[in-house]
């Protein structure tokens, strides 16, 4: 009999649980449907996942995703300069621009400061951001960042960057609980903390 230990169907249920929350039943439920009552879709995602595993990177101003070399919200010459806002990952990029009046600029941290984890300022593109403090007319730091512990570590690292510039810093307000995480979020709570922001000391 032969061996279907390592079969096609088992490796596209593996396959499916790297996606987050996705576990070995759910994983199965996924890829039977496919297989089941959706194979012109399944073959639509698989193509369109290739293409964007291929040409979606970082853009060059802000570490968004992009398919070029600068993302829509860096090459707009429209967006308010003076502020800049930090984010952890780019899915907080696009909670904002959805749920907020935010017209400024922003930067893609890709994580947030943990040694232990071997993250650390140039793992976040820290000297990145810095040379935009410098170079650009920022008058406020926008810190939209988690209130954990890492992401505490990492927003009094940013505020002592941002006084190194002269640069005001300013942290989202109520509505955030401690240990929150922005994609977590209804919108009106995050659009409530958004424009209640506060000061960071």
């Amino acid at each position: 009999m032969a061996n279907d230990s390592n079969s096609l169907l088992d490796q596209l249920v593996e396959s499916l649980t790297c996606l987050p929350g996705v576990g070995v039943k759910t994983a199965q439920r996924m890829a039977y449907h496919l297989l089941e009552r959706d194979r012109p879709r399944g073959r639509k995602l698989a193509a369109v996942l290739a293409q964007a595993l291929e040409n979606i990177r970082h853009c060059a101003r802000c570490r968004n995703f992009t398919e070029h070399e600068l993302c829509k919200i860096c090459a707009d010459a429209n967006r308010e300069a003076h502020q800049l806002c930090v984010v952890e990952n780019p899915v907080e990029v696009r909670l904002l621009e959805a749920n907020t009046d935010f017209r400024g600029r922003y930067f893609v941290l890709m994580g947030r400061l943990s040694p232990l984890d071997g993250v650390g300022p140039e793992e976040l593109g820290l000297p990145q951001l810095e040379a935009r403090l410098q170079a650009e007319s920022v008058d406020e730091l926008i810190l939209a960042i988690g209130s954990t512990v890492e992401g505490d570590v990492t927003a009094h690292v940013l505020s002592e960057m941002a006084a190194r510039h002269n640069v005001r810093v300013t942290r989202l307000a109520q509505g955030v609980p401690a240990g929150g995480e922005l994609e977590y979020l209804d919108s009106m709570t995050l659009m409530t903390a958004f424009e209640g922001r506060t000061e960071y000391h």
